[in-house]
């Protein structure tokens, strides 16, 4: 996968200088694009992958680390109803007073055919709280998997913005390269003239080497990318080309706007659930000073025409002793509260302290990028054109010419790299505002 040479590459392949030797030479490089398609091991594409695409893929592909939080969520809520049901009812079948001299059933008066019933009931509110808890428990996957589809989006954006930066290297190292190949034919056919010196010759030839070095971990950082884009957004869309544009990103909120909607953010509303956990903990351990209890109903038939019983009994249970068991559970929920209540604090200012640190910076990377629009690649430009009419006019060495034309391509590189920063900051911030797309 390839990008295509942009209109400024185009240019530059046309462009020749003719060096103090009278022999004419292209400084930026013939050919780049057939170079480039020779480094891409895949052919171009027709169909582009822009970065919302991308986004959209990455969101819509029923990603595992999302959906199971929402089975977790409607596991919950199935609990909820599960737990909030009284207890099954206990039957109870059995033979009373049976004689065992004889074994006849009529023989006593009160041998009976016994059959009874009891049913449970849980101290006070117990069912209606533990059904709000497992709700409050089910809030918190949902959130969770919002977090995740929050994460996906971003880590979605910063690898598409660190492949666009690499497909970026990709073709200024060739730019580089094709220049300092052509300079080493130039050099080595002044050479043999002695027109120049052995060492410009073995100052390109290492240049060169250097450069082909560097094409390599470009390769490697781009296939590296591309597999964990390949997570994302699955095998084929990776492997499209991207854009030669730079892409644009949805649009911010002021920075007082962004702050207001941390309370709101995915990673907070796990923190709240996590609260309303805690707090209804403290609620179900309230119902244990509460009596429980349990109705019994009873049937007992008896032969030899006699009357049949009939009984019914409530037994409750009598919590008297409440220190070391009540008590303690509710201390221990509170606590588990208040502790719940402080990580929400927490999360709040780490947010807090991710929107000054990813703000600030995302300002400082736009005044960069703005000076070096306007100034330091005119002036790297300009550099690199005097050191050629100094070259021409042999007032200038060779390696100040090739060091001002390599400084050239690595300033619009460096530009590159700025835009890309500055678009990744962009999409943390797009993260904290709690936008996916």
């Amino acid at each position: 996968m390839a990008n295509k040479p942009s209109k400024q590459q185009q240019k530059y392949s046309t462009v020749s200088h003719i060096g103090p030797n009278g022999v004419s030479f292209n400084l930026l490089g013939l050919g780049v694009a057939a170079l480039l398609m020779l480094a891409a091991p895949v052919a171009w594409a027709a169909e582009l992958i822009e970065l919302d695409e991308a986004v959209a893929i990455a969101l819509g592909a029923n990603d595992p680390t999302v959906t199971r939080f929402n089975e977790r969520a409607e596991a919950l809520d199935e609990r909820a109803i599960a737990d909030s049901q009284l207890p099954d009812p206990q039957l109870r079948v059995g033979l009373a007073n049976f004689p065992v001299d004889t074994f006849d059933f009529e023989q006593e008066a009160m041998t009976q055919v016994q059959v009874g019933m009891r049913q449970s009931f849980p101290r006070g509110k117990t069912r209606s709280k533990t059904r709000e808890k497992r709700y409050a428990e089910a809030e918190g996957e949902r959130a969770a998997g919002r977090l995740q589809e929050l994460q996906i989006a971003l880590d979605t954006r910063s690898i598409w913005l660190e492949l666009y930066y690499w497909y970026g290297a990709r073709e200024t190292v060739a730019e580089k390269r094709e220049a300092v190949a052509e300079l080493v034919e130039v050099i080595e056919a002044s050479f043999a003239t002695g027109v120049n010196s052995n060492q410009d010759l073995l100052r390109a030839e290492l240049e060169l080497s250097l450069l082909d070095d560097r094409a390599v971990e470009v390769e490697r950082q781009i296939e590296a990318l591309t597999a964990d884009l390949a997570r994302l957004i699955g095998e084929g869309p990776a492997q499209r080309d991207l854009p030669t544009a730079f892409p644009s990103l949805p649009e911010l909120s002021a920075r007082q706007g962004i702050e207001d909607r941390l309370a709101t953010h995915p990673s907070v509303t796990i923190e709240n659930a996590r609260i309303d956990v805690t707090s209804r903990d403290i609620d179900i351990a309230r119902q244990e000073y509460k009596p429980g209890f349990s109705l019994d109903l009873g049937y007992g038939g008896r032969g030899g025409n006699r009357a049949d019983f009939a009984s019914a009994m409530i037994v409750f249970d009598v919590p008297l002793f409440t220190k070391d068991r009540q008590d303690r559970r509710v201390s221990a929920a509170r606590k588990n509260r208040s502790a719940a209540r402080m990580d929400r604090a927490a999360k709040l200012l780490e947010l807090k302290k991710m929107l000054d640190r990813t703000y600030a910076n995302w300002e400082r990377l736009g005044e960069r990028v703005e000076l070096f629009e306007r100034v330091v690649v005119n002036r790297a430009t300009a550099n690199a054109n005097a050191a050629l009419d100094g070259y021409q006019n042999q007032v200038a060495d060779f390696a100040e010419l090739i060091r001002s034309r390599l400084a050239a391509l690595d300033t619009e590189l460096k530009l590159r790299r700025l835009r890309v920063d500055r678009a990744q900051a962009q999409s943390q911030l797009l993260f904290l505002t709690g936008e996916r797309a």
